[in-house]
């Protein structure tokens, strides 16, 4: 267990959801005196608790007489009880945790219904959010913001003094952030005991409080706080004590799940506390007379442990995961070579991704378990995949792997149970999971082994029905059970490989340069594959891999977080660092005293320090370390607080370039004061590589040999127990390593070496694709391997652009897509899928193919924006690249991203009252970006900044250097990918790559050929029809006729209204994307998105209609707004559901500019926000409220974020009751978003819906129009008034208008709400269906996936 100090029997314990693992060791800390107990969780006819059975189990071992069950447990011998917990996790997961209310500032009480206002699947009609804690919320009448904004293009700071008592009423106060901060209403103590009374009386116990800006202002938190104590709430979580950090919507979701978990967490520790006799945590060990107390300590979801007296909800979510990581972090990482190490725990439910590095935890700030995202330092812990337990599928001629799970009821169809088919099974069936040492609990006694008969059962009942699908000709070779089973091997390996490597480079490392750490049950079957599929040549096996969580708990040390929030600009000198450094040093008193509380001397006391900082302007703050002492004398010229220059290194690192003219914001002062209890392993993987005598292992440690499949076919396999080898033996792949917790596959090509601590694999040339592939006939394996690759592309491609590019638009919202077409612009994979960019891409690649056939050589790349030439709007700049065999193009690349600005009459080039295509920017039609390899600079900028100023009151672009990076950014993703087709094409052959470039598009046509099969019969052969209004009157006709025999649909848009003098007009582009979004949400599975999705459809769509637009037309509206009006029609066509809010409430507003009309430019800033509605109901789902549908997902800017950055008040922002269609399923709530201004600036809405209301179905009521108001401060201009008075003013402005509102004034947008579906007072048919993926943990991959989904 490594060293250690104390008086006795050390004891880790992590209770997961299966198993409960227990390590113990008698007090002399030797790896070779430690005692490993495995139990059931939960198992109440013999044990009510299983943590405290392995302690007792574990004590009578020591002692060396038999404890009776029931008897208390004697803490005199115990050094510390160390223990990770999913009683957090499970209570969140199963809802089962306190009853409590939340307490907001007013105007906000659905904060957390609306979130971020993102859907969380884009192609589900059904949205399911995830429910809120709390049962009910207490608006508290009280009202503060911040003095200045970030955005002040003068920089303007108003100076203000630290609070003192004399001053305690000044209307400006200084907060703890530094920053200024208005005091707009104090809440009123009377009302707010009134309000919490009534709570109590209701039977609530505990609370969440947070109100607006109280991460820098706490006093009124902390009033209420106080006020609710002295009423008797037994909890209280007051969101500014829980983690000060800025931003509304997380901090209060996480003052809820703490009120809601905390209480749970209590409860569970007292039953556990009263098993014992002396008590456990720090004051029991104090304690002077009785029996002696033990430490206890509970490990937290940051990777540190913590008293069991401060354990709470907040920080318990990843408590048993976390253990893990510090286990293979402190013993696979080695501080001299400093090799940093992919964490890969696969275990029955989950398989669980991390990385060590650098000798530090790498944490995150902001994660979503079980739907509730939470603000709290937490170790990056990624879930990937359902670990063993993963279903396997064939599903549309692919092979699927999961992510629906078996979980640990009914489990794998070899549990004995009636499960289904998952990844253990096809591990079992092909010998790489050994009955023989796996635990016996199967059956109706639970005394039975592995049912192997089971699965094999099932897998000849899938291969069946596999080639009965795709059999075309009688003699064509039909494929076996073990073929299937590996085939799904492979997907699932392909599967976990994907995320992995997305979560590696996405923080700028290389893959290859690691080494994989494999624990968890089901980790060793497939860590080689996983390895060898990332570069990576060596892996590691702990001898405790299977319970390296407990082992890891034993290793932890007690961790203090503390942390406060900032707003300081940074500099080398001054009187800012200093001020920095004091506040640091204050934490770092108080951790010390909270540390040296428990036990720990000054000796044993180290810190982390950080900083939190950004660059001005942009929102990716990176938590910087204060740097090692190595580091300051190599690089920083001895300054131990470098922080500034360790923060551009690391910028540099990350993202692949530094912003030299721009300030550096620190948001956020942390210190992670640590207990230290662990000494180190007595001597690291790398020390005992170097002084191992490997030999060859010995044929008589054979345990036995079976047949195994590996690529190509079943192979004798050599079989050894891990207990009969010793330190030195090395073994040669093929062989299995096992022993009764865990299977280790050692592959042909690969050797397996025994080191003390761990079983040591080296990857040789490995299986690799060795079966010869046929480019004849379609292979359901490796088109599905293809799929998979194929997205893999267009994923890389994407993270290159991100790290390449400058502007905020793609480098933090990343609103770009990347993706790969075949030699005629067809689409082959588009990551990510952004609605808009689906079909409109492949349009304009094609076109571009076309006009440039014959005069393209290698090293050139064309650009385009132009809606006539596939474009959607022009903001939208793609970059076309042709990749090459010979003199033939043999496939393209193209990136499309979002430029902040090219020019025109607003800034943004976003106008909402434009009427002319010249007015909205730069138009570029085909240019070549590179020719032979040179970047044509010249003529780039004469497009962007010098052609648009030449149109009146236009400007050119007023971010060309931002232009010019962002398009350097996408020509450097295109040739990434081409790169990585190379790769592909050396791996497999031009001829083969092709061949499956077609068929994954061929596979697509077949899933909507079937749909519309399906489609027809429902509507027994009928055409179809729809049409519906924008607000202008103009239509939007649709007629499909589905030819039923083939398969095929012509879409047929005849009768729909001419182009129109104004920017709803939309590009072609734009229908065809809307068609295969509209697909895709119909077949409802995971389809690959490509050109075969439109191969059965004919789209007709009248010429010199506003849907196929003149080249002068104006097309901004068309994107955002016309785009969801064409796919209410398209649902409405096919009765799919009721209209949802067809509009995206686009508002922006700013001053400043640069017009060709003035002689100097005024600095000024621009903001532009689209702003959710109501979801249209179905015939099983109700309409969800306060979302944005559709084609468009963007997220919201938090309360708190928006009010720091620009010169606003949110005064409201909730739901807009009674809005949604009434019906059987109701439609969801628009909403209302109230914002003042605090300075003049010029506002523009730009929106529909206005004036046609979106449609119910089959008798559902149609939902409310939305409206758009102007408050304006008028003069009272009456007779006998006085003139100088002024009154609010309540102006409609019409669905699209510009105004230049005056400090004071505010404009409410009241967006629509959804369709209803079926008549008021039907039988309701709601289906509830689980996300497969809700118990996931979700870390940084995560958290970028929802990104680039939401941009």
């Amino acid at each position: 267990m490594g060293s250690t100090r104390g008086r006795g029997i050390r004891i880790a314990i992590d209770r997961g959801g299966t198993f409960t693992d227990c390590v113990g060791n008698p007090g002399t800390g030797k790896m070779e005196d430690d005692v490993i107990i495995k139990l059931l969780s939960e198992d109440p006819s013999n044990y009510h608790d299983a943590p405290l059975e392995g302690i007792r189990r574990l004590l009578s071992k020591f002692t060396g007489k038999e404890i009776p069950r029931g008897e208390p447990l004697d803490t005199s011998r115990i050094e510390s009880i160390r223990m990770g917990t999913t009683v957090a996790t499970n209570a969140l997961l199963e809802r089962k945790g306190e009853k409590i209310a939340m307490i907001v500032t007013k105007g906000f009480k659905d904060c957390l219904e609306i979130g971020n206002q993102s859907r969380p699947k884009i192609f589900d009609l059904a949205i399911r959010k995830p429910e809120v804690l709390y049962q009910t919320v207490v608006e508290i009448d009280e009202r503060v913001t911040l003095e200045d904004y970030a955005e002040d293009p003068e920089r303007n700071t108003t100076k203000i003094e630290a609070r003192l008592d004399s001053n305690k009423d000044a209307e400006l106060v200084r907060g703890l952030s530094s920053e200024a901060v208005r005091i707009l209403k104090r809440p009123s103590g009377d009302e707010v005991k009134t309000q919490l009374r009534a709570l109590y009386d209701q039977g609530f116990r505990s609370i969440a409080v947070c109100l607006t800006h109280g991460y820098t202002f706490p006093d009124h938190e902390a009033l209420v706080g106080r006020l609710a104590h002295e009423i008797g709430f037994e909890h209280v979580s007051l969101s500014h004590e829980l983690m000060p950090m800025i931003k509304l919507v997380p901090r209060a979701t996480s003052a809820c799940a703490d009120a809601y978990l905390t209480p749970a967490i209590k409860k569970y520790i007292a039953g556990f506390e009263a098993g014992f006799e002396g008590g456990l945590g720090t004051e029991s060990v104090k304690k002077e007379s009785g029996s002696k107390g033990a430490r206890c300590e509970f490990m937290q979801s940051d990777g540190g442990l913590v008293d069991v007296a401060q354990f709470s909800g907040l920080r318990a979510i990843l408590s048993g995961p976390a253990g893990g990581v510090v286990g293979y972090a402190l013993t696979s990482y080695d501080p001299e070579t400093r090799t940093p190490v992919i964490g890969f725990d696969m275990g029955g439910t989950s398989t669980d991704v991390s990385r060590y590095g650098s000798g530090r935890y790498e944490h995150v700030f902001e994660t979503t378990t079980a739907g509730v995202t939470i603000q709290s330092p937490q170790l990056d812990i990624n879930t990937v995949a359902a670990g063993g337990g993963s279903r396997l599928f064939f599903r549309n001629g692919l092979f699927v792997v999961g992510p629906e799970s078996a979980g640990a009821h009914p489990g794998p169809a070899c549990y004995r149970k009636g499960g289904p088919l998952t990844v253990t099974d096809a591990n079992l069936f092909l010998g790489r999971l050994l009955p023989d040492f796996f635990p016996k609990i199967f059956g109706k006694n639970e005394d039975q082994g592995l049912d192997e008969k089971a699965s094999e059962r099932l897998f000849i009942e899938l291969t069946e029905q596999i080639n009965k699908e795709v059999s075309n000709h009688k003699d064509e070779k039909k494929m076996t059970p073990d073929e299937v089973a590996y085939g799904f091997i492979k997907i699932a390996n392909e599967t976990m490989t994907r995320p992995i490597r997305s979560l590696t480079e996405a923080k700028g490392y290389d893959t290859s340069q690691h080494r994989l750490a494999t624990f968890g049950g089901a980790g060793g079957q497939h860590a080689v594959a996983i390895a060898e599929s990332l570069g990576i040549r060596q892996i590691l096996v702990h001898r405790y891999s299977s319970v390296l969580s407990a082992y890891g708990m034993a290793l932890a040390d007690v961790v203090n977080e503390s942390q406060v929030p900032e707003s300081k600009i940074w500099s080398d000198e001054g009187d800012a660092k200093q001020q920095l450094k004091k506040k640091m040093e204050e934490l770092k008193y108080a951790s010390t005293k909270k540390l040296k509380d428990q036990g720990f001397t000054q000796d044993n006391i180290v810190f982390e320090e950080y900083l939190n900082m950004r660059y001005r302007g942009t929102e990716s703050a990176l938590m910087i370390v204060k740097p090692e002492k190595e580091e300051v004398e190599k690089e920083f010229n001895g300054d131990d607080w470098a922080f500034g220059k360790a923060f551009v290194k690391q910028h540099e690192q990350e993202f692949g370039f530094t912003l030299p003219d721009r300030d550096i914001i620190v948001d956020d002062v942390r210190a992670r004061g640590i207990g230290k209890s662990f000494e180190g392993l007595e001597k690291t993987v790398d020390q005992q590589l170097k002084e191992i005598r490997a030999k060859d292992v010995e044929d008589d440690k054979k345990y036995g040999t079976s047949k195994v499949y590996f690529e190509g076919g079943r192979r004798e396999t050599p079989i050894y127990k891990l207990e009969d080898l010793n330190v030195g033996d090395r073994l040669k792949g093929p062989a299995i390593c096992a022993d009764g917790t865990q299977t280790i596959i050692v592959t042909p090509g690969a050797t397996a070496l025994v080191i003390d601590t761990h079983v040591v694999i080296n990857l040789g040339e490995g299986e690799g694709e060795s079966a010869k592939v046929n480019a004849e006939v379609v292979d359901p394996i490796m088109l599905s391997i293809f799929a998979h690759r194929f997205m893999a592309i267009a994923e890389q491609m994407g993270r290159a652009l991100q790290k390449t590019s400058v502007s905020t638009n793609v480098k933090e919202r990343l609103d770009y897509s990347c993706a790969l077409f075949d030699s005629t612009g067809g689409l082959v994979a588009n990551a990510p899928h952004l609605p808009v960019h689906l079909g409109s891409m492949s349009t304009c690649v094609r076109t571009q193919a076309e006009i440039w056939k014959g005069k393209l050589k290698r090293g050139d790349v064309v650009v385009s924006n132009h809606p006539e030439f596939g474009g959607t709007h022009l903001p939208d700049i793609t970059v076309i690249t042709p990749a090459f065999s010979g003199d033939d193009i043999i496939f393209y690349v193209a990136s499309r991203a979002h430029h902040a600005d090219i020019g025109g009459i607003l800034p943004g080039s976003m106008p909402p009252h434009s009427r002319e295509l010249w007015q909205e920017g730069a138009a570029i039609k085909a240019e070549k970006l590179v020719s032979e390899g040179k970047f044509n600079e010249k003529r780039i900028t004469e497009l962007l900044y010098d052609e648009p100023a030449q149109y009146p009151e236009c400007s050119g672009t007023r971010c060309l250097a931002d232009n010019l990076n962002d398009l350097k950014a996408q020509i450097a993703a295109n040739q990434k990918g081409i790169n990585l087709i190379t790769t592909l094409i050396e791996d497999y052959g031009e001829k083969l790559v092709q061949f499956y470039m077609r068929n994954i598009q061929d596979n697509a046509e077949s899933s909507v050929r079937n749909l519309l099969k399906d489609v027809s019969r429902r509507f027994e052969g009928q055409d179809l029809s729809a049409v519906d209004y924008m607000d202008d009157g103009s239509p939007i006709k649709l007629k499909i006729t589905i030819n039923a025999e083939k398969g095929e649909a012509v879409f047929d848009f005849d009768g729909t209204g001419p182009e129109v003098y104004g920017n709803t007009n939309a590009p072609q582009a734009v229908t065809y994307s809307a068609i295969i979004y509209c697909l895709r949400c119909l077949i409802s599975e995971d389809i690959p998105l490509n050109q075969g999705c439109l191969k059965p459809i004919t789209v007709r769509i009248p010429p010199k209609s506003f849907l196929s637009p003149s080249d002068k037309a104006a097309v901004v509206g068309g994107n955002v707004l016309t785009s969801q009006r064409v796919t209410d029609v398209i649902f409405k066509c096919f009765q799919a559901c009721a209209a949802s809010q067809g509009d995206c409430n686009n508002l922006t507003f700013g001053f400043g500019g640069n017009l060709s009309s003035s002689s100097s430019p005024t600095r000024g800033f621009g903001y532009y926000e689209t702003i959710a509605g109501g979801s249209g109901a179905g015939p099983t789902w109700d309409g969800t409220s306060g979302v944005h549908t559709h084609m468009t997902n963007t997220r919201i800017t938090d309360a708190e974020v928006f009010e720091r950055r620009y010169p606003v008040l949110l005064r409201e922002f909730g739901l807009r009751e009674g809005s949604g269609g009434k019906g059987q399923h109701p439609g969801g709530e628009g909403v209302v978003r109230d914002i003042e201004f605090r300075i003049p600036v010029q506002v523009s809405i730009l929106s529909e819906r206005r004036v046609y209301h979106p449609y119910g179905l089959e008798g559902g009521e149609d939902a409310a129009c939305g409206i758009n108001y102007w408050v304006r401060k008028v003069q009272k201009g009456g007779r006998g008034e006085d003139k100088d008075e002024w009154e609010d003013r309540w102006i409609n402005m019409g669905g699209k208008n510009t105004a230049s509102m005056q400090k004071g004034e505010r404009i409410v947008v009241v967006t629509p709400g959804g369709g209803g579906w079926g008549k008021v007072g039907g039988e309701r048919k709601v289906k509830r269906e689980r996300d497969p993926q809700e118990a996931w943990r979700k870390g940084s991959l995560a958290s970028r996936a929802e990104t680039q989904e939401t941009s």
